[in-house]
C-alpha cells in the first residue's frame, strides 16, 4: 500500500502531531511502511534583512534552532511504538508548506499524513500549512483533526 509515509511535524503543537502520528504509525504498520518526521523552522533571517550586521547571531540561532528541533524529534521517536530502523526524521528552516513538498519529492513519499487545528476564521483567511500542502502536493495527503 505505501512505502514511504510523511509526517510533517509542528513541535509546538503536540496534539496535532500525536493525532498525525497515531495515523501514520497504523499505516505503517499494515503497509511495513518507513515513517519520515519532518520539522521545518521559519526561516528569521528574511525578516531581518536589513540588520545584516546581526547575520552571526541569526546563524547561530538557526544551528541551535535545528539542534534543538533534532533532539525533540528524536524524543518523540523514542516513543513510537514502531522500529527504529523504519524512522527517520529531518529538520529544515523555510516556509513550512514548501519544505514538506520539496521533502516529500525528496524522499520519494506516497502519502502525507498532516495535522490540522479545527478552521477558524483567520485560518480561512490567511489559508494554513495544512490546506497549502493538500492543495499543492504531487502525492495522496491525509489531514488528520
Amino acid at each position: 500500500m505505501y512505502k514511504t509515509i510523511l509526517v510533517p511535524v509542528d513541535i509546538s503543537e503536540d496534539v496535532l502531531t500525536d493525532n498525525a502520528l497515531k495515523h501514520a504509525i497504523y499505516l505503517a504498520k499494515i503497509s511495513d511502511a518507513t515513517i519520515h518526521l519532518f520539522h521545518s523552522i521559519p526561516d528569521v533571517s528574511r525578516f531581518s534583512m536589513s540588520y545584516s550586521y546581526h547575520y552571526d547571531l541569526l546563524a547561530s540561532f538557526a544551528k541551535k534552532a535545528i539542534e534543538r528541533s533534532e533532539e525533540q524529534l528524536q524524543e518523540i521517536i523514542d516513543k513510537i511504538d514502531y522500529p527504529s530502523d523504519k524512522i527517520s526524521y529531518r529538520v529544515e528552516i523555510g516556509s513550512p508548506r514548501d519544505k514538506v513538498l520539496s521533502e516529500a519529492e525528496n524522499i520519494n513519499a506516497d502519502l502525507i499524513v498532516v495535522g490540522s487545528r479545527n478552521p477558524s476564521f483567520s485560518t480561512h483567511l490567511l489559508g494554513s500549512n495544512a490546506s497549502g500542502i493538500v492543495s499543492y502536493a504531487k502525492i495522496s495527503v491525509l489531514v488528520v483533526r
